[in-house]
C-alpha cells in the first residue's frame, strides 16, 4: 500500500510504516536543514520540499493513506500555545484541504498532548469536525510511547481516520506489556564525544555515527527540575533543542535545593552531560543505519525530538495494516 507524508521531518513515523509494509512514494518536508537526512535514509522517495500551502493536491500521487504530524509548537504546553491563532497551527486545515481532495483510505495525524489543553478545546473540536466533513470515521487518543517498545515517556495524540466507505472505525493497539528503559537502549553505546568548537559536529572523526553532544551551560530553567533518569527507568521526553537534552544516566540525581532550585551532585560535576544525539536516537528507536546529517549539532537534536519515535509508529501502521488487508 502506497503513502504520502507531510511534515515529513526526518523521516520517523514514515520508518515505522515502512517497517509494517507500506510504501512511502512521497513526502513534503520545507526545512531544508533536513532535506540531506531524508533524502539519504529514503533515497526512493520523491522529496517535494515546498511549503505546503503551495502544494496542490493533484500533484499528490495516488495513495492509500496520508501520514503526518502538523508543527506542534502552536500547541505545546513548553511552547507558545498559541494554537490556531499560530500560522504553524493553522498548517492543520492545509493537511485537511489535501485530504478532501485526494480522499485516500486512510490517515493518521500526531501531535503534542497539549492540544488537548482545554484553551484549545474549540480549534481542536473544530479540527476533528473538518476531519469528519472530509468524510472519514474518526479515532483520536492519547497515548504514552513508552507503551510501544520505546524507551521513553512521550506523550502524544493520535488521530486516525478511516473513510466512511470503508464502513471501519480504526481501533488503538493494546499496550505492550513489556516497558522498555534506559538501559535497553542506551547501555551498550561507548563513550560520546563533545561537540566542536560552537557545537559543530566532529563528522567523519566519530566511529558510532551521531554519537556527540553539545556544550555549554544549562539554563535556571532546566537546573529548577530533575534531569536524570536511572538505566532502570525510560528516558525523559526527547525534545527538539539539544539543550534540553536529558541527562545521561550514568550521572546521580539532581540535588534539590528548593521548589525550582536543584544542583548537580557535589564532586560529581563530570557525570553530567546531556545525552548524545545517538543516545537520543537510539531513545526515539531510529537504528543505528538511520544517519542524520548536520553541520550544527542542534540540527541533529531538532530532528530526532521532532519525530515520532519508530516503534511507536509501527505499531499503529501494523494495525491499520492488518485492518486494510
Amino acid at each position: 500500500m502506497k503513502i504520502a507524508s507531510l511534515f515529513t521531518g526526518a523521516g520517523g513515523l514514515d520508518l515505522g510504516f515502512e517497517r509494517a509494509g507500506f510504501d512511502i512514494v512521497w513526502a513534503n518536508e520545507y526545512d531544508s536543514t533536513i532535506w540531506e537526512t531524508f533524502e539519504h535514509n529514503f533515497p526512493k522517495t520523491k522529496l517535494d520540499k515546498r511549503s505546503i500551502v503551495d502544494v496542490p493536491a493533484s500533484e499528490i500521487p495516488d495513495v492509500d493513506g496520508i501520514i503526518g504530524g502538523p508543527p506542534c509548537q502552536s500547541w505545546s504546553e513548553a511552547g507558545t500555545g498559541r494554537g490556531i491563532n499560530d500560522k504553524r497551527g493553522q498548517l492543520f486545515y492545509d493537511y485537511i484541504r489535501l485530504l478532501k481532495e485526494r480522499q485516500p483510505k486512510f490517515f493518521l495525524a500526531e501531535n503534542v498532548s497539549g492540544i488537548l489543553h482545554p484553551k484549545h478545546k474549540e480549534a481542536f473540536s473544530n479540527i476533528i469536525r473538518e476531519f469528519e466533513n472530509a468524510g472519514y470515521e474518526i479515532s483520536c487518543k492519547m497515548l504514552n510511547a513508552n507503551d510501544y517498545d520505546v524507551p521513553e515517556d512521550r506523550l502524544r495524540v493520535i488521530i486516525v481516520g478511516y473513510h466512511k466507505r470503508l464502513k471501519k472505525k480504526f481501533q488503538f493497539p493494546e499496550p505492550q506489556k513489556y516497558k522498555p528503559v534506559l538501559k535497553d537502549a542506551i547501555y551498550d553505546l561507548r563513550l560520546a564525544k563533545p561537540a566542536l568548537d560552537k557545537n559543530k559536529t566532529n563528522g567523519d572523526e566519530l566511529k558510532i555515527p551521531n554519537h556527540e553532544y553539545m556544550n555549554g551551560g544549562f539554563s535556571s530553567i532546566y537546573m529548577s527540575r530533575n534531569r536524570v533518569r536511572s538505566w532502570n527507568e525510560p528516558s525523559f521526553t526527547i525534545q527538539a533543542g539539544g539543550r534540553h537534552a536529558p541527562i545521561h544516566p550514568q550521572a546521580p540525581k539532581m540535588k534539590f535545593i528548593s521548589q525550582n532550585e536543584r544542583i548537580f551532585v557535589p564532586g560529581k560535576e563530570n557525570l553530567y552531560r546531556r545525552l548524545s544525539v545517538r543516545e537520543c536516537a537510539r531513545i526515539q528507536t531510529f537504528p543505528d543505519d538511520f544517519i542524520f546529517k548536520y553541520q550544527d549539532i542542534a540540527d541533529g537534536y531538532k530532528m530526532i525530538g521532532n519525530a515520532v519515535a519508530v516503534n511507536f509508529a509501527f505499531h499503529l501502521a501494523k494495525k491499520i495494516m492488518d485492518d486494510l488487508k
